[in-house]
């Protein structure tokens, strides 16, 4: 059996898998949306704001939601996946089998990455249809920081399964990192209305830099590259860190 077929029969196992996660399916797909909902339901967000450059906020949190399915899949849902499998020995045992656990590690960074693509789509049409909020007038731009955003979150979900040995560790480090990067990300208060010194902070974290890159993007100017290139030197120190620290057994 060639590599490429095992891959593939990986790819679809992990897939069937986590649609069999109504946790994961949840918070990755449903809740964002869910929340972009609810804060569309406030009078205040559909207002035009000042401080915003005169967007809404409902604008404004649309970006941020995108991050959130993203920061779920990379730092909560796969870290638990790859840990769970490492603590009951599935790793080790794939290496007397022909599946590498490479092929495992790639599928469930596919997998989690679909998941906040697929999340990023429905939350663009929701905001567009229930909320008149403008698709990406940049999407050429949009789609490069989208994509550089969700490396970087699975380059750091690696690296908190790689410093994990067992689940409840994962989850502990997972949440640990998770709120503040939400915070970064602007979940309680948007990088733009963001004091200027906490501004600029922010915007060196990955998803500080990625929602001033989305939010760019979405207004029609092409992502600042140094909002790139700090997602960009994030994702490879990460994917670093993790293929140092990562162990299959």
């Amino acid at each position: 059996m060639s590599a490429a077929v095992v891959d593939t029969a990986v790819l679809k196992t992990e897939l069937r898998l986590f649609r069999r996660e109504p946790g994961s399916l949840f918070w990755i797909l449903m809740f964002p949306t869910l929340l972009l909902v609810i804060l569309g339901s406030i009078p205040h967000f559909r207002e035009s704001d000042k401080s915003l450059g005169g967007l809404r906020p409902i604008d404004a949190y649309v970006p941020v939601v995108v991050l959130v399915a993203m920061i779920t899949a990379g730092v909560q849902s796969m870290p638990q996946a790859l840990t769970g499998y490492r603590e009951r020995g599935i790793l080790r045992r794939m290496a007397t089998t022909p599946v590498r656990p490479s092929a495992l590690l790639s599928a469930q960074m596919l997998v989690h990455g679909l998941a906040a693509l697929v999340s990023t789509l429905l939350a663009l049409a929701v905001g567009r249809l229930a909320f008149h909020v403008r698709l990406p007038e940049q999407p050429a731009g949009y789609v490069l920081a989208l994509l550089l955003a969700i490396l970087a979150a699975l380059a750091l979900g690696s690296v908190v399964s790689a410093v994990s040995r067992t689940t409840r560790i994962a989850g502990a480090i997972g949440a640990a990192v998770y709120f503040p990067m939400m915070f970064c990300a602007g979940v309680w208060l948007p990088v733009q209305s963001m004091p200027h010194s906490l501004a600029r902070i922010v915007e060196v974290t990955p998803f500080g830099a990625a929602a001033r890159a989305l939010g760019q993007a979405a207004s029609g100017d092409w992502p600042g590259w140094s909002h790139l290139g700090v997602l960009a030197v994030w994702t490879v120190l990460l994917s670093a860190a993790a293929s140092r620290w990562f162990r299959w057994e």
